[in-house]
């Protein structure tokens, strides 16, 4: 019988033995240099293992998932309604249906697709007002369209032009077609903006009509206001006009009623009257911001000689200049300087083509080297900035330009230098009535000044701006 004393001191033995073993095998394995420490480098390995072993444990018991052989499930079906493609979904319940004719789709497949009878629709198309109308819409058309059901048409409406049209179904199969009335609403508004680097388009972006720009720039400002070299991006403007709008959509854009422009700092107002059966524009106390003269009766032109005496270009000698002279292209249009009857329309000696105006109290203009005359004729009657003819080089002169001349009691004087009397102020009941119809438009330009101005004083600042000296008459 064995001890168990010595067994297990035997077995203790053999236990250390093995582990001193082990111990001298690994640390055989291990590289020189360690002494029982680990480094970084046997930390990131260490952590490495780890995280593959965590992740192996994790993956591996869900994987006979992914192997595992599907189970045959019985699929379910389910009917679901679809709307009919070909029919157009009306936009308004109702009596009538209001569609819009597709690209490429007739009228008649239109109302087919409503229910409307092939009968029915033939019907329609007898009508020769009917059959032209309907051929003319385009795709996007809206229509509205009485349909009853039971394949009945009773009436389609559609617009046409400015108007609403209505074809109506009568007994015995007669077609009857009327124009609806149209409630018209009139905004007054304000349209207001920067220059920018364009004065046009930021106006018709901000919704002027060319003709509205036109107003601005060659009668309410012309006198004031340099829009040629004057202007800067962050000169503003304000126009108040009269919107025409129909079924939602802008008709028509009236003249300017009043307009508000400031240049570097300088405000310019204006507001539109009649008087004596013309219209002018007139600063906010009433007085006529038109002048008796325009100093340049030619746009888009260069001073190329001034008034004195000068060297002939041709005659070759010393001679007194009578005028002044604007240098431009062949045909464009020369403007009578102000108010006028017409006295010469002709040729005379080296002036070549050339028309007299007379302006009344012992005033008149003179205008030569024309290409062509305007529809004039003498003893008619013209108003200021009508066209009288067009740049040529007619007579003595050595290239396309106007010759204009400028005469009080038949002395001659500078054109550009010569001052004549303003038109007469608005006063009295005229004043009044003026003050009493532009109220109107005077409102919605101090709205505007309230913005851009705020710390100004509202109710005078236009009729303080209006009676301050302009640019052009200080200068």
């Amino acid at each position: 019988m064995k001890d168990p004393i010595a067994d297990a001191a035997r077995r203790s033995h053999l236990r250390q033995l093995r582990e001193a073993a082990l111990t001298r095998h690994v640390i055989s394995r291990l590289p020189p240099g360690f002494h029982g420490r680990w480094t970084h480098r046997h930390w990131a390995h260490a952590s490495l293992l780890a995280s593959i072993a965590v992740l192996c444990a994790v993956l591996v018991p869900g994987m006979d998932h992914a192997f595992a052989r599907p189970i045959n499930t019985p699929l379910a079906s389910l009917a679901l309604p679809l709307p009919q493609v070909s029919q157009p979904v009306p936009k308004a319940a109702g009596q009538w249906a209001v569609v819009n004719l597709r690209k490429g789709e007739s009228v008649n497949a239109l109302l087919g697709s409503l229910g409307v009878s092939k009968a029915q629709i033939a019907q329609m198309m007898k009508s020769p007002d009917a059959r032209a109308s309907l051929a003319k819409l385009r795709p996007g058309s809206e229509l509205s369209i009485d349909a009853p059901g039971n394949g009945l048409l009773r009436a389609i409406r559609f617009q046409r032009g400015g108007d609403k049209v209505e074809l109506s179904m009568k007994d015995g199969g007669a077609v009857d077609a009327k124009v609806l009335p149209q409630e018209t609403e009139i905004r007054t508004v304000v349209l207001s903006g920067t220059v920018g680097d364009n004065l046009w388009e930021s106006a018709r972006k901000v919704g002027l009509t060319h003709a509205n720009v036109e107003e601005m720039t060659d009668e309410i400002f012309k006198y004031d206001i340099d829009f040629d070299s004057d202007l800067s991006p962050n000169d503003r403007f304000s126009v108040v006009v009269d919107q025409a709008w129909k079924n939602g959509e802008l008709v028509t854009t009236s003249g300017v009623l009043a307009a508000a422009f400031t240049v570097d700092g300088e405000l310019h107002t204006g507001f539109r009257y009649m008087r004596d059966g013309k219209l002018e524009y007139f600063s906010a106390d009433g007085r006529s911001l038109k002048r008796p003269f325009i100093r340049m009766p030619i746009p888009y032109a260069r001073l190329s000689s001034t008034f004195g005496n000068r060297m002939h270009p041709i005659l070759g000698r010393m001679k007194m200049h009578k005028g002044v002279d604007y240098a431009a292209s062949v045909g464009t249009p020369i403007m009578a300087a102000g108010d006028a009857r017409v006295k010469f329309v002709g040729q005379q000696h080296g002036y070549g083509n050339v028309v007299e105006l007379d302006h009344g109290s012992g005033q008149s203009t003179f205008y030569a080297h024309m290409s062509r005359f305007a529809h004039i004729r003498p003893g008619e009657r013209i108003s200021q900035g009508t066209v009288i003819g067009y740049v040529g080089s007619t007579g003595l002169s050595t290239g396309p330009h106007l010759h204009y001349e400028f005469r009080v009691n038949g002395v001659y004087r500078n054109p550009l230098t010569v001052t004549m009397a303003p038109p007469a102020p608005l006063s009295g009941a005229m004043l009044a009535a003026y003050r009493q119809q532009t109220q109107r438009a005077m409102a919605k330009i101090r709205t505007v000044e309230k913005i851009i101005y705020p710390d100004m004083d509202h109710d005078t600042v236009v009729a303080s701006a209006a009676l301050a000296p302009t640019k052009s008459a200080r200068n």
